[in-house]
């Protein structure tokens, strides 16, 4: 009887110990394209993460999924080690890397290129004491084109390579 009465003890103070870790606040700060060249373009996501714990977690990778006008665009992730250090915040830069052929069927439905609508699901893989956890990040808005990486910039530029 005492055997029991420790195990189920041992189960309930175990099962509690979860509770005591709070997911860390994650918020998407911003999308952006960071360069374009031959095979496609460089975008980057920036997330804030705030760990609220009073004990370190780290983040052991990420995956992600992000649609442009409700079709999908990116979808990928990766296995990257990051501390969060308890009661701070840490800024977050996740690497995304989108093919022309997949830029050219959003540019088919002509957006505006001020406001295209996005959806990005995020899940970043965590690390706390008392186990793994995985803390999901979501976020609708709107995305306007730098003017630079707009396709009448770029093939502006194409066009001056042909002046004589």
């Amino acid at each position: 009887m005492r055997k029991l009465f420790g195990l189920l003890l041992v189960i309930v103070l175990l099962s509690g110990c979860s509770k005591l870790v709070t997911a860390p606040l994650v918020t998407v700060q911003d999308l952006n394209v960071v360069s374009v060249d031959p095979s496609g373009a460089g975008m980057e996501l920036y997330l804030r993460v705030q760990n609220t714990n009073s004990f370190d977690v780290k983040l052991q990778g990420y995956s992600y999924d992000i649609k442009i006008m409700a079709l999908p665009l990116a979808k990928g992730g990766a296995r990257e080690e990051i501390n969060f250090p308890a009661h701070e915040e840490i800024d977050v830069r996740i690497p995304i890397r989108i093919t022309f052929a997949d830029l050219l069927e959003i540019f088919k439905r002509k957006p505006d290129p001020d406001k295209i609508p996005y959806q990005v699901a995020a899940g970043l893989d965590l690390e706390t004491p008392v186990g793994q956890m995985t803390v999901p990040v979501k976020k609708n808005g709107t995305y306007a084109i730098p003017k630079k990486y707009r396709p009448a910039a770029l093939f502006g530029k194409v066009a001056d390579l042909f002046k004589f």
